[in-house]
């Protein structure tokens, strides 16, 4: 019985709180434009930072693959160059090019559509879909 009391107490303090607050706020910002703003700001502010974390995960991770491989001493110090030139990748284009135009023939274009002088079909026949009841 207590402990009913005792949350009825805190939800009519809670209720008092929260209708002075909402007035009080009202009065600051009678059309809401300051809560849209702060709205779009928090929003925002989220994809920002998640945009941060998404793209420096891969150096994070990365980083302590080679901190891990360089205590077991499995990685040497020197970079390799992996860079490829023009030449190579005009070549690359080139022949995945050739490759995805030959796999398909050359087709006409031309759609031709003809009536079939069948009407009835038993796909369309109301017979085939009701029960038959014995009487």
């Amino acid at each position: 019985m207590k402990l009913g009391l005792l949350l009825q107490v805190i939800k009519d303090s809670t209720e008092v709180i929260v209708n002075k607050n909402s007035q009080l706020f009202q009065k600051i910002d009678p059309y809401g434009i300051g809560m849209s703003v702060m709205g779009y700001v928090v929003v925002f502010v989220a994809l920002l930072f998640l945009y941060l974390i998404f793209s420096n995960l891969t150096r994070l991770l990365n980083f302590k693959l080679i901190r891990t491989l360089k205590k077991t001493g499995k990685v040497s110090e020197e970079k390799k160059d992996l860079s490829i030139t023009g030449e190579v990748n005009a070549a690359i284009a080139m022949a995945l090019h050739l490759y995805f135009n030959e796999q398909h023939d050359k087709e006409s274009y031309t759609l031709t559509i003809s009536k079939v002088s069948r009407t009835y079909s038993p796909w369309s026949s109301k017979i085939y879909g009701l029960r038959q009841y014995p009487r």
